[in-house]
């Protein structure tokens, strides 16, 4: 699957409508992230019941600030519409795909647990 453009207008869509979104925050000036951007296209094509997503952070700074990007390239893996990895700087391939793999081999049940319990307990 090719990679996809996001804005704020289509994030929560994309996020809600699939079950594994990875979302790499970049910028068109930035070294690292053109370097990190044939990893990310070729691991794209790989793995079809993944979105890969990314969000030009030149063109969508308010998206940016909502998710605290600090430093570039910043990929973040949403499941299941939960936030579950968050890293700044690129991955080589073999990362990226140890990555994918966890991502596919956690509990979400489990996941679901925690945040809830997490939540509760900032409420109290």
């Amino acid at each position: 699957m090719a990679t996809v453009e996001i804005t704020k207008e289509t994030l929560q869509d994309t996020i809600a409508d699939n079950g594994i979104v990875i979302i790499d925050f970049w910028a068109p000036w930035c070294g690292p992230c053109k370097s990190f951007a044939p990893i990310y296209d070729a691991v794209s094509e790989k793995y079809e019941d993944i979105v890969f997503a990314k969000v030009n952070t030149e063109d969508e700074q308010e998206l940016a600030a909502s998710f605290q990007i600090r430093s570039i390239p910043t990929l973040m893996i949403f499941r299941d519409q939960i936030a579950i990895f968050s890293q700044a700087g690129m991955l080589p391939e073999s990362a990226l795909e140890e990555v994918i793999g966890k991502v596919r081999d956690l509990d979400m049940d489990q996941v679901r647990k925690e945040v809830e319990e997490q939540q509760a307990e900032a409420k109290a």
